[in-house]
């Protein structure tokens, strides 16, 4: 069995949870939720689970991550064997992982999309185009598995590359030189955007206090976004956690991950809704708001081509990093488990995402017919790709997140989980666990529940 490394520092300990957790949800997803729940109101939901609900169960994961020193689906069953439970426990790490390679499974399909407009966008390819035109470029595009695999191939070997350098080598310099491109390519169209669009609707739709509009189905949403932002339950942590040695507090690295998303997440949208409000283009188009609408905002606007390049350049960095941390959970197990060196488990898992990536791929042409659960009530209606991403983010990642709140919160030795926490202050120490106690598992559930109704 391979000894965990270690990150060289708490900042690199900080970059890297920070660059697993802010990516294409933060930028991509985030602003078209902000666009179809309610705009304000989501954003105010959003901002309380991510503090209340999403930074005590990073903190337990860290802590189980950190204590076990093993890989992800060993690493609960580790602490519950200290604590005299049975080793069942490692379900907690199982799910994450299975859920961590769904996602990436789909997750590199759209940074696949993301690689390409950013290539259309350099090339001119969209320059001058009429909104109808980018449309059938879009759904062209989809229906070409050539095109899409070609491009899925391409990001799936840079994540690999990159894995297979290692801990220190490839996580943190990977880490270390996205999050300085990733601010000012940010601030770049901040800056664009805020001079040339729409400003005061924009930022009304976005920031005006609308609590009218928090409704149910808002609340449930915002509090799937935190945990679809923040990587809770993915494994992610556990990994990256048992990397970190002691004198960090876990409660302040886990506010800093929320920190980070709430930023990005607000920055995104100052990048994208005055752009969108300018154009009068409809900001609750859904998924398709980053390639259809925006990408038609980028056809018609003075510098478009060069804004649209650096925009969607900025998608591929804010992606890189989190499919990083999706597949780290898998490259440890293989070593820490099966004894294989980094660049063999790292190799064999890329290959392994970026198969399942191609089913998932051709999901939107080839195989648009295939329903892979369609005998499930509820899954009648799923392709390959929303099959895969109901299963992660509605069923595995919920099942492990609860699991987490009850075994740290509930049934993990006071003694151990007082001691990881240690480096942080009594006040918050206490906090975390009665959030984790009481607070995380009701959300949990009302999201879980809300899934199936």
């Amino acid at each position: 069995m391979s000894v965990a490394p270690r990150w060289t520092s708490s900042i690199a300990f900080y970059l890297a949870t920070v660059g697993a957790s802010v990516g294409l949800g933060s930028i991509w997803r985030f602003p078209y939720l902000v666009g179809s729940s309610g705009g304000s109101a989501f954003l105010f939901v959003f901002v309380v689970a991510c503090l209340a609900i999403a930074t005590p169960l990073l903190a337990a994961e860290f802590i189980m991550g950190r204590y076990s020193r093993t890989s992800p689906p060993q690493a609960a069953g580790v602490l519950a064997a200290q604590t005299g439970l049975s080793s069942r426990w490692n379900l907690i790490g199982i799910l994450g992982t299975v859920s961590a390679f769904l996602i990436v499974a789909y997750y590199a399909v759209v940074a696949g999309w993301v690689m390409a407009y950013t290539w259309k966008c350099a090339s001119g390819a969209l320059s001058g185009l009429s909104h109808s035109e980018v449309a059938a470029m879009w759904r062209s595009f989809l229906q070409n598995p050539w095109a899409l695999g070609a491009w899925h191939f391409a990001f799936v070997a840079l994540v690999t590359v990159i894995s297979a350098r290692g801990v220190v080598r490839g996580l943190e310099v990977a880490n270390k030189v996205r999050a300085p491109v990733l601010l000012v390519l940010m601030a770049i169209l901040i800056v664009y955007s805020l001079k040339t669009g729409d400003v005061r609707h924009g930022l009304a739709f976005a920031f005006a206090p609308n609590f009218k509009a928090i409704t149910p189905a808002v609340v449930l949403a915002a509090i799937g976004q935190a945990f679809y932002a923040t990587g809770v339950g993915m494994a992610m942590m556990l990994a990256y956690g048992s990397y970190q040695s002691r004198g960090t507090s876990l409660v302040r690295s886990s506010l800093i991950i929320s920190g980070a998303i709430l930023l990005v997440s607000m920055l995104a949208t100052l990048v994208i809704f005055p752009l969108v409000f300018r154009y009068r283009m409809d900001p609750a188009q859904g998924a398709v708001l980053v390639f259809d609408v925006l990408a038609t905002v980028f056809a018609e606007m003075p510098a478009g081509r060069l804004i649209g390049s650096l925009f969607f350049l900025l998608l591929v960095f804010a992606a890189l990093t989190p499919s990083l941390a999706c597949i780290e959970p898998m490259v440890s197990w293989l070593q820490q488990r099966k004894g294989l060196s980094r660049g063999s488990a790292a190799y064999l898992t890329g290959l392994a995402a970026w198969l399942a990536g191609i089913a998932s791929m051709l999901s939107f042409n080839l195989w648009s017919g295939v329903r892979p659960l369609g005998w499930i009530p509820g899954f009648q209606g799923k392709n390959i790709f929303d099959t895969f991403d109901y299963v992660s983010s509605n069923l595995l990642l919920p099942i492990g997140a609860l699991a987490t709140s009850i075994f740290i919160g509930w049934s993990a030795s006071r003694a151990i989980v007082n001691d990881q926490l240690s480096e942080t202050t009594p006040l918050w120490r206490t906090l975390t666990v009665l959030l984790l106690r009481y607070v995380c598992p009701l959300a949990i559930a009302a999201v879980f529940i809300a899934s199936f109704v």
